[in-house]
């Protein structure tokens, strides 16, 4: 998928002037964490975050150190710190370099992005101007909207089966040995293990097709020097029963 597809258009914005008092309460009314800052012609120039309210003089919040290290920090970056903490507009404290993307940036490199930088959400360009942006919420909303009980016309037990073997046998994890059997779309997976890990990677692979009802995990684990081996847990779990 790409970022066009999930992106918030039209986002609240703020420019350069805009008090710090008016977008945090922006930022609260509309309960997002981040605002993008543009200029008169709606051109990113920067973003301004939860984050730029965390070292704050108002609340006592701001950075303290020693005299003796204050002259190795040096005065260029104290002051810089000086204005982020004591500033009263957006201009003075917002991330004047924003991490951005396009609308044709594809959402494994948005969650890259994200990861690399620590960060919430990225900016939407055409150039530099701003289009959009892409959080985190926006991710998780299109999770929650996908549909999977959409009709699969060829979701046969055979289909299922073939598939699920597919969508094991290709990892670097996948079982010595396993079987698949399917029966009204239930799913039974047999076979040896030797990393715990790797029962549940099987069990959420099947899951993941479509069709599949329920997951039933037969998988045994097996200690490869002892030879110890022990049963998957609801086959345990039946073992106590009987």
């Amino acid at each position: 998928m790409r970022v066009h597809q999930v992106m918030t258009r039209n986002p609240i914005t703020v420019t350069e002037d805009t008090s710090l008092r008016e977008a945090a309460l922006l930022m609260l009314e509309n309960r997002i964490s981040g605002l993008p800052v543009v200029d008169k012609f709606g051109k990113l120039v920067g973003i301004i975050t939860e984050g730029d309210f965390v070292r704050r003089a108002e609340i006592g919040t701001q950075t303290k150190r020693a005299r003796w290290l204050a002259f190795f920090v040096g005065p260029g970056r104290a002051a810089t710190e000086f204005v982020h903490e004591q500033g009263r507009k957006v201009g003075e404290v917002m991330n004047s370099r924003p991490v951005t993307v396009t609308e044709l940036t594809s959402l494994e490199e948005v969650v890259r992005l994200m990861e690399k930088h620590n960060i919430k959400r990225l900016p939407v360009v055409r150039g530099m101007q701003l289009l959009g942006i892409v959080t985190r919420t926006d991710l998780l909303r299109t999770v929650a909207s996908l549909d999977r009980e959409v009709p699969d016309p060829t979701a046969d037990d055979d289909h299922l089966q073939q598939r699920i073997v597919r969508a094991i046998e290709q990892n670097a994890w996948r079982p010595i040995s396993f079987g698949i059997r399917v029966r009204n779309g239930i799913v039974q997976i047999d076979g040896i293990i030797t990393d715990e890990r790797s029962r549940q990677a099987s069990v959420v692979a099947a899951e993941n097709i479509e069709g599949v009802k329920e997951v039933h995990d037969h998988l045994c684990w097996v200690e490869p020097m002892s030879g110890l081996s022990l049963l998957s847990p609801e086959d345990e779990r039946a073992a106590t029963r009987s």
